[in-house]
């Protein structure tokens, strides 16, 4: 036998339920809106991690323009650095260097893998291979390896294989091209957390780097609060123009009314 409700009890259940409903939608979308406003640059060298997110949603080629306006340097990779997919990521660089050495030593690259097993979550494995474009810096393992310890992705100024397992796991590399050859042998470990120039970019231990379709950007530790938040005004600049110049069909007209290109 059904229950029988009065007009009154229906109604009261419906108050409640709109006053739930309300209540829900108004914490998801003020929780929106925390995530989605920008911070001030004191604010986010106050709160690493609120930055290290921003950087992860901001567009590399923006980032590369705030650099440039800033401080005045060319602090992007250039188009032989290629990612095995499109991707996304941003994080402080774990730096790590190979020099070229004919060795028959097996701990020859203990080194770089002692990098690997030391990164943090989120960080990014910037690797320099000397010469190294036709050797695979790293590949499947070291891929797997990092996605164990929850790494953002990595750079390599070098080679990389194993595609079908890097691709299988979703692991993000950068890299000059893919190549079956091994550095085992012929390359030895000279310093992790050290000092690097990646595909002619200088990268720090720590420096951030960010990384989409458009290609990988290096941002200077000491600016990275500045360079997010000219980088976001850029973004928004950019994103607002998209349904000018559809609405107006005028480029010009976008451009000076927004003054970005």
């Amino acid at each position: 036998m059904r229950p029988i409700y009065s007009s009154q009890s229906r109604s009261l259940v419906r108050t409640v339920s709109s006053v739930v409903l309300a209540a829900v939608l108004a914490l998801t979308i003020s929780k929106i809106v925390r995530a989605d406003t920008p911070m001030t640059e004191a604010a986010y060298a106050a709160d690493p991690a609120a930055m290290m997110n921003a950087y992860r949603h901001v567009e590399a080629a923006s980032v590369s323009d705030a650099i440039e306006q800033l401080l005045h340097e060319k602090r992007y990779m250039s188009h032989h650095m290629q990612s095995i997919f499109p991707t996304k990521f941003a994080g402080p660089a774990l730096t790590v260097t190979l020099v070229k050495e004919e060795n028959h030593d097996p701990d020859s690259l203990s080194g770089m893998l002692k990098a690997i097993d030391s990164g943090g979550p989120g960080s990014v494995f910037v690797m320099t291979v000397q010469d190294g474009a036709d050797i695979a810096g790293m590949g499947g393992l070291m891929g797997t390896a990092m996605l164990a310890r929850n790494f953002s992705g990595a750079v390599i100024d070098g080679g990389v294989r194993d595609l079908p397992q890097l691709k299988k796991i979703g692991f993000p590399v950068y890299a000059l091209g893919p190549v079956p050859s091994t550095s085992v042998g012929h390359y030895r470990f000279a310093g992790m957390n050290v000092p690097v120039v990646c595909d002619g970019v200088p990268v720090a231990p720590g420096d951030i780097i960010v990384a989409d379709q458009d290609g990988v950007v290096v941002v200077p530790r000491d600016n990275a609060a500045d360079v997010l938040v000219l980088a976001q005004k850029l973004d928004y600049s950019e994103h607002s123009m998209y349904p000018y110049i559809e609405k107006f069909h005028s480029i010009e007209e976008a451009v000076k009314r927004f003054g970005r290109l």
